[in-house]
């Protein structure tokens, strides 16, 4: 699933963490896409690095390509109409 999100907190993600202490704020815009949650809490890490196969892999690259599709929105159309289009909020 995608999501356009502008600021927000770091949740404890060292990438957003990094992210935010060069630019000096969280306040930036993020292209989320999520993954789903693993049957157990404690999996985490294995979830979010083991490899892919299947039907999982086809709807990675489908993904993949729709995050590319929503930065071109973010180009073309501005932040807000593109976050609209992709969260499927209306205006």
């Amino acid at each position: 699933r995608l999501q356009l999100k502008f600021g927000g907190g770091l949740a404890g993600n060292n990438g957003l963490r990094s992210i935010a202490s060069v630019l000096g704020t969280t306040e930036f815009a993020r292209l989320r896409i999520g993954i789903g949650k693993p049957l157990n809490r404690n999996n985490g890490a294995e979830w979010v690095t083991k490899p892919l196969t299947g039907v999982n892999k086809i709807e990675l690259d489908v993904t993949v390509q729709q995050a590319a599709d929503a930065l071109e929105l973010i180009g073309e159309f501005g932040f807000d109409v593109a976050q609209q289009r992709v969260n499927g909020t209306a205006s």
